[in-house]
């Protein structure tokens, strides 16, 4: 179905296109609903996107799983040429890439046990002396509780799995981590006994990234992810995995 929408919009692209016969995609796929492994394949709204591009473009996508920290440094290298993977746009990154106008807003947002949702019914409560506070490093979310939670014991843990066991053994009283890990709790079957504080505590933008010398490949994306936009297909996507209502400017 995503194909039939964005056909008519290819033969606006190809005649303009004249990149590789393909294009690597770097992608981690630890990032549900962004990118993640279902039976075997990489899907989510990252993978989507790439297939919608690919057909805007006329160029064949291939992705290129790999963790998340390794992504910039493959980019660098060009070992792949593009980096969509749920990437939040920061001044550092923006040191080391070219991000490409951002098709979605996210922030962080606190995640507990729903058995001590009384404790932070209050906005201002997860800014309390003493607070235990769990968070990824190398995040945003841990940029977040270092610069701004700065009486609370913060904790590491190296993916959502082991911060929702820490919550469940009272080693942490607050999970913080990008949005899409909220929006899957509203889905999950598994983790019933944990629930979100839906107010953003950050504002991000997500973008995928090119090389800083790669000008024409920048130019090219932000195309298509206008077409995107105006065709209604980014939309489709992110209605297609997310269960929560977000502002896509």
């Amino acid at each position: 179905m995503l194909r039939k929408l964005l056909l008519p919009v290819v033969l606006v692209f190809v005649s303009a296109v004249a990149v590789a016969d393909r294009l690597k995609v770097g992608i981690s796929t630890d990032y549900p609903p962004l990118a993640y492994k279902q039976e075997g394949r990489i899907v989510g709204i990252e993978a989507d996107n790439a297939t919608a591009v690919g057909a805007i473009l006329g160029q064949k996508m291939v992705l290129v799983e790999m963790p998340f920290e390794a992504l910039i440094p493959a980019l660098q290298s060009g070992n792949i040429d593009i980096i969509m993977s749920g990437m939040s746009v920061t001044a550092a990154r923006g040191d080391q890439v070219s991000f490409i106008d951002p098709y979605m807003e996210i922030g962080q947002m606190a995640i507990l046990l729903a058995a001590n949702a009384a404790r932070f019914s209050q906005s201002w409560s997860i800014y309390r002396k003493g607070v235990r506070v769990g968070v990824e490093p190398g995040t945003t979310g841990a940029d977040f509780a270092e610069t701004e939670l700065l009486e609370a014991k913060v904790s590491y843990f190296n993916n959502p799995a082991a911060a929702f066991a820490g919550l469940r053994n009272d080693n942490i009283d607050l999970y913080v981590h990008d949005a899409p890990t909220s929006w899957q709790l509203a889905t999950s079957q598994d983790n019933g006994d944990l629930l979100s504080l839906y107010a953003p505590l950050t504002n991000e933008q997500l973008a995928w990234a090119v090389r800083k010398d790669d000008a024409r490949l920048a130019q090219l994306l932000a195309a298509a992810l206008l077409t995107m936009k105006s065709n209604g297909s980014l939309r489709y996507i992110l209605n297609r995995w997310i269960p929560v209502t977000v502002e896509v400017r």
